[in-house]
C-alpha cells in the first residue's frame, strides 16, 4: 500500500462527513431562499471552510505521492473540481467535486455489486441534480423549475432518460446540469442492462453444467 493510499484510508471517514455537511451548507439556502442573512453568512462559511478541507487533502495527495508530476496530470479533475468553481458562474461545480469525494470513498467497498453501485449513483446523482437545477433556475427569467418538487421530477425524468418534456431548464447552467445527467442516465442504463445480460448468461451456464453433471451421473 502506498503512502497516498494510507492517507487516503486514514481521511475517508472524515471527508464523509465533511461531504455531508458540504451538502447541508450549500442544499440549505437554495431550498430555503427566505431563510435569513445571518444564517446564510454561516452556511456560506461553512462551505468555503469545507471546500478548504478538499484542497489541503488533494495537497497532502500531491506531497505523498512517489512522482508528483504524474499523480496531478492523472488527476486533473481533481484540479479542476478544486479550482474552476472558485469563479462564482461555475460554483455548480462544487457538487462535482462531493460526488467525486463520495465516489472515492465508496468505490472499494461496492466491488462486486454492481447494481447496487449504480443504483446508489443514479439516486444521489438525481438529489444533487435537483438541487444544482433549482440553484440555476429557481430565479431565472420564464423559468418553470421553481420548487424542488419540480426539479426533483425534472432530475428523476432526465436521468432515466424518459424526458416528458413539462419541466426544462433555461439557463446555460441548468443546461450543464442536464447533460451531466443524461450522461450518468445512460451510463446507468447500460450498466443495468450489462448487469442484466451478465446474469442471464450465467444463470443458462449453470443450468448447462447441472444438465452436464446429470449425463455423466448416468
Amino acid at each position: 500500500m502506498t503512502r497516498v493510499q494510507r492517507w487516503e484510508r486514514r481521511a475517508e471517514v472524515p471527508l464523509l462527513m465533511l461531504a455531508a455537511a458540504f451538502l447541508l451548507a450549500y442544499a440549505w439556502p437554495v431550498l430555503d431562499p427566505r431563510m435569513s442573512p445571518s444564517v446564510r453568512t454561516v452556511l456560506t462559511v461553512a462551505s468555503w471552510t469545507v471546500w478548504a478541507a478538499f484542497a489541503i487533502d488533494f495537497a497532502v495527495r500531491i506531497h505523498l505521492a512517489d512522482d508528483r508530476p504524474r499523480y496531478v496530470r492523472s488527476h486533473w479533475y481533481d484540479v479542476a473540481l478544486i479550482a474552476l468553481p472558485m469563479l462564482r458562474p461555475l460554483r455548480l461545480l462544487r457538487l462535482l467535486a462531493l460526488a467525486r469525494v463520495l465516489h472515492r470513498s465508496t468505490a472499494g467497498s461496492l466491488v462486486g455489486k454492481v447494481s447496487t453501485y449504480v443504483a446508489g449513483t443514479a439516486l444521489v446523482s438525481v438529489g444533487l441534480g435537483a438541487i444544482a437545477a433549482l440553484d440555476a433556475e429557481q430565479d431565472a427569467p420564464g423559468a418553470n423549475i421553481t420548487s424542488f418538487g419540480d426539479a426533483l421530477w425534472w432530475a428523476t425524468t432526465t436521468v432515466t432518460t424518459v424526458g416528458y418534456g413539462d419541466h426544462f431548464p433555461v439557463t446555460t447552467s441548468g443546461r450543464l446540469v442536464a447533460v451531466a445527467l443524461m450522461l450518468v442516465g445512460i451510463g446507468s442504463i447500460g450498466a443495468v442492462t450489462a448487469g442484466v445480460a451478465a446474469w442471464f448468461v450465467g444463470q443458462v451456464a449453470a443450468e448447462h453444467e447441472l444438465e452436464s453433471g446429470t449425463d455423466h451421473a448416468e
